[in-house]
């Protein structure tokens, strides 16, 4: 949309629909506004189309940023790559990222803990530890 409307990354990535007065003086669509939409519910509305359309399950808009918040968490190295990621997602602060999107399931939870205990820089204590909370974590969590 950058090169055909002339959108940059500060426009909406689900624009408004511009509405204007045609001949008859009634309300008609003529394209795309720069503003937000004020409330999520035409987008909800348009996915839930397209997912008809293509004959899959309804997933709401937040799950894709929930998603892409998940794959910032594997793909970026440095804290300035997860902010920038998290600025392209529209939040001012990485928290609001880290705290309302991109939950780690359990059982990446789990890997990731025992991954953890193999790091080069562990020691057999950080191995015990780690194996001491992950046991406590698969019977609390996962319910042995």
């Amino acid at each position: 949309m950058e090169k055909h409307k002339l959108f940059g990354p500060t426009d909406p990535l689900f624009p408004s629909t511009r509405v204007e007065r045609n001949e008859h003086h009634s309300f008609h669509a003529v394209g795309l506004s720069r503003a937000h939409w004020s409330n999520a519910t035409p987008v909800r509305t348009i996915f839930k189309a397209a997912f008809e359309r293509a004959g899959l399950p309804y997933a709401n808009p937040h799950s894709f940023r929930n998603t892409l918040a998940q794959l910032g968490q594997r793909v970026c190295r440095m804290p300035e790559d997860f902010k920038a990621w998290s600025q392209n997602l529209g939040h001012e602060k990485v928290m609001t990222t880290f705290s309302s999107y991109g939950q780690v399931p359990d059982a990446r939870q789990r890997d990731l803990m025992r991954g953890l205990a193999r790091t080069p820089e562990g020691t057999a204590e950080n191995e015990r530890l780690v194996s001491e909370l992950l046991r406590v974590l698969e019977t609390t969590k996962y319910g042995d």
